[in-house]
């Protein structure tokens, strides 16, 4: 289950190593090469990914390697404009919002299951009586994070073809509450224990869940697909490793 996105998570980077880092005129005494990851699982498990993707990369390097995991899209963005990031993980618009902001370049773009894009879902529990978009009114609900695709705005959307949601800013007046967990799996946890009615996430959120847990939600709306994720570098970075 967790193996899933780790083994992503561990393509991505280590595939970007091979691909794009060991550029030929590189220096292997330049600085300490600093990677950024999103908290799409919850961050504690995401600490044993970080090492041994960190630890690889640095012997096939030969340079220090470190990573760390952000809040969130946003203060991922964040570490790469202030150079405390050099490489990061993220949605599309992040990145896009990362290139009109700080001119962030694009290294690699995510397959994964053989596709380049996925979509958002919103999950309930079976148990729940909850089988329409509709029945939400009123209800408590958890997205990830404000500019995440899959995990926010795509899920959100759904709501607004359905005339119950008529711009995020007013999302509150549908919905009981609404929470940014800040990652996915927070979020399909957060609904799967009863805290709040439903989650926001990708279309793969749910293999984030124990087995017992995945058999005990489903989902009842899909967005159109979204670009994948990017590998991306600060604008900085130099040329060499681009």
């Amino acid at each position: 289950m967790n193996g899933v996105l780790s083994r992503r998570h561990f393509l991505a980077f280590s595939g970007a190593s091979l691909g794009v880092f060991t550029a030929p005129g590189w220096s292997q005494s330049d600085s300490t090469l600093r990677l950024a990851f999103i908290p799409q699982e919850n961050p504690e498990k995401i600490l044993g990914d970080i090492a041994a993707i960190t630890g690889w990369m640095s012997s096939e390097l030969g340079t220090a390697v470190e990573g760390f995991v952000t809040i969130d899209h946003a203060a991922a963005v964040e570490a790469l404009r202030n150079g405390d990031a050099d490489v990061s993980f993220m949605g599309a618009l992040p990145f896009v919002l990362a290139e009109a902001e700080i001119g962030a370049i694009p290294l690699l773009s995510e397959i994964y299951r053989g596709e380049p894009k996925y979509t958002g879902r919103v999950f309930v529990r079976r148990d729940s009586n909850i089988e329409k978009l509709s029945d939400l009114r009123g209800r408590d609900i958890a997205f990830t994070d404000p500019i995440s695709e899959s995990g926010y705005l795509y899920p959100l959307a759904e709501f607004e073809k359905a005339g119950l949601v008529t711009s995020p800013k007013l999302a509150k007046e549908f919905f009981g509450r609404v929470f940014f967990a800040g990652g996915y799996q927070q979020a399909m946890q957060a609904m799967a224990e009863g805290l709040v009615d439903a989650a926001g996430a990708s279309q793969y959120a749910d293999l984030l869940l124990s087995p017992l847990q995945q058999s005990q939600v489903t989902w009842i709306a899909e967005s159109e697909a979204i670009p994948s994720h990017v590998v991306v570098a600060r604008s900085g970075l130099d040329a060499d490793l681009q």
